[in-house]
């Protein structure tokens, strides 16, 4: 952490080691990953372990990320070299982006996001995510000799191997903190995070003669960097809407340098965060950059608070559309409330096309972002008008050309056949999902009884409460979705509720989670055959679960029914309890 100590680990190597050469470089923030060859082959990728266990293989993973050869031009016996799995921070906005608009849970920081990407199932999902990674030792070899770890790392630029950028080659401890201070004084320019600077020893005899302890080696150290801290005065607050409705409060204040940028924004997360700080506009702040990328504000100057200070609070409308806003139970965050709100649109439309909702295939995210941002779509009525521009769509070539315009209007038309609780799922009404729409629409039969529903007699419905009841009556009082309910009315697009006859049996009122694969039934099937006999088809295990159908990797719902004590049964014996 200090510049004596790095003098001390110089001076120390010297003492034992025969001029000694030291070699700088970055200490990248991200996981860290050994690749093996035999005869220039990639034969295994693995995590490193925690030295009781071995690592993980990601050998499939590893072979989409960009900067890992699976061939190399030599073809050494065995050679194996270790590094660092890693994100740019433009790769990491990216996912987080794409999280944000499927409604998953977004990422804290570009290394856990990468740690997860290498350990997916499902090596297209790492592809899409695009790790990079740097090498920076080579940690055995048969078939040649390397003098020295820079000897190693020119080797393995010939094969076209990504090694450590920037590395610089010193002799005296002044020479290794001035490339300590100049990786520091440039981090801020990097497309990536570092956490740090690392100094070795180059010449691996001298390695070998130092040795290593059972956690880390004694021929190198690693330098952390303290955070630069500057005070600047808090200009205004800004809100921004994100595809989520997540209203996100940033400050704006007096432009400071810190680690190399000019910096004057930092995100203030929610209303708890503000008042954990205690800040105003007008106060003064100091900020820092986490990471050495991020800014934040450490805390507030309060002896040089003006004499009109008020503390920040996030107003109850949206900034964008001026519709309530509200805390979302459980969490800091609040929400814009009207599915209309033009910040969350996008976020709307993929909702509404989704398998649950209105299930209009082949309807993809790159095509709505396109869509929205030419203005062919400004609320979910607007799907059902794509038709009436079909040809403009062909020229510009937006969905593709004329066949795949085609199939996706065809697509649009269908989707006017589904059953109303579709549509239901797809407008985008707080605490109302597939299921819920599904007990609704079958209890009012069509939209129009919907619309005039009270709260009381909306809270008639099972497992709708009372809170459910007020964001539907609340949705059908707005004069915009009403406006919206009419025209996808006049579209053509079904309002009714479909006709199932519901067979009595021992299921009847009984609430049943499916998981794993079923041996001849898949999810969906299984869930309306529950429905058709008078069950509940739910898609998480609660004490208020009545039983557990599940099939081969059934996880952990299994393991919860089994905690729980829930009865669990499997494809058979549902249909011996059914009869069929």
């Amino acid at each position: 952490y200090k510049r004596q100590e790095v003098f001390n680990f110089v001076e120390e190597m010297q003492k034992q080691l025969d001029h000694p050469e030291f070699v700088v470089e970055y200490k990248i923030d991200g996981l860290s990953m050994s690749l093996r060859y035999e005869n220039g082959e990639l034969i295994l990728a693995e995590t490193r372990g925690d030295g009781i266990n071995f690592g993980e293989d990601v050998t499939a993973n590893a072979k989409v990320i960009k900067d890992v050869k699976q061939k190399l031009k030599d073809k050494p016996e065995y050679l194996e070299i270790r590094g660092e799995v890693y994100m740019k921070n433009a790769a990491f906005e990216k996912v987080n982006e794409t999280q944000e608009l499927l409604g998953k849970k977004v990422f804290a920081n570009p290394r856990n996001c990468a740690a997860g990407t290498l350990r997916q199932l499902d090596s297209k999902v790492t592809k899409e995510r695009d790790l990079s990674m740097f090498i920076f030792n080579i940690q055995q070899v048969r078939g040649m000799e390397f003098a020295t770890h820079t000897e190693g790392y020119e080797f393995l630029k010939k094969q076209g191997i990504h090694v450590i950028d920037d590395y610089k080659v010193c002799k005296t401890a002044e020479e290794v903190w001035d490339a300590i201070t100049a990786i520091g004084e440039n981090r801020g320019n990097l497309a990536y995070d570092i956490d740090g600077a690392v100094v070795k020893i180059n010449r691996f005899s001298d390695r070998e003669q130092l040795g290593e302890t059972s956690k880390v080696p004694r021929w190198a150290i690693a330098y952390k960097y303290p955070p630069e801290e500057k005070e600047s005065r808090l200009l205004n607050i800004e809100l921004s809407v994100g595809r989520t409705g997540r209203i996100t409060p940033t400050a704006v204040f007096e432009p400071v340098r810190l680690c190399g940028t000019s910096v004057s924004r930092a995100t203030l997360h929610n209303q708890d965060f503000i008042d954990d700080l205690d800040i105003g506009i007008g106060d003064t702040i100091v900020v820092y950059k986490s990471g050495e990328i991020i800014p934040k504000i450490k805390e507030v100057k309060k002896e040089k608070r003006p004499s009109d200070w008020k503390r920040f609070v996030i107003p109850d409308v949206c900034p964008v559309c001026g519709a309530k806003t509200e805390r979302e139970k459980d969490t800091a965050d609040i929400k814009c409330t009207s599915p209309n709100c033009p910040a969350q649109l996008e976020r709307h439309i993929i909702n509404f096309v989704g398998r649950d909702a209105m299930d209009i295939k082949g309807f993809g995210t790159v095509y709505i972002e396109e869509l929205v941002r030419l203005g062919y779509i400004n609320n979910v009525a607007d799907v059902f008008v794509l038709k009436t521009h079909r040809d403009e769509l062909i020229d510009q070539g937006i969905i593709g050309k004329e066949k795949n315009t085609d199939k996706l209007l065809d697509a649009i038309e269908k989707s006017k056949e589904n059953d109303a609780y579709k549509l239901l799922t797809g407008l985008g009404i707080p605490n109302v999902g597939k299921a819920a729409a599904k007990a609704i629409m079958k209890y009012f039969k069509d939209m129009d009884h919907l619309k005039e529903a009270s709260v009381e007699q909306l809270t008639e419905v099972n497992d709708i409460g009372e809170v459910s009841a007020l964001c539907i009556r609340n949705f059908f009082t707005d004069e915009k979705n009403i406006e919206i309910l009419d025209r996808l009315k006049e579209y053509g697009v079904n309002m009714q509720a479909e006709e199932t006859e519901t067979v009595e049996s021992v299921l009847t009122g009984k609430t049943v989670v499916v998981t794993g694969t079923l041996p001849t039934l898949g999810r969906k099937e299984a869930s309306e055959l529950i429905e058709k006999y008078g069950g509940k088809a739910s898609s998480s295990v609660s004490k208020k679960t009545d039983y557990v159908l599940a099939g081969e990797n059934a996880g952990s719902k299994l393991t919860k029914a089994q905690e729980l004590g829930i009865p669990v049964i499997s494809e058979e014996q549902l249909k011996e309890m059914l009869g069929i």
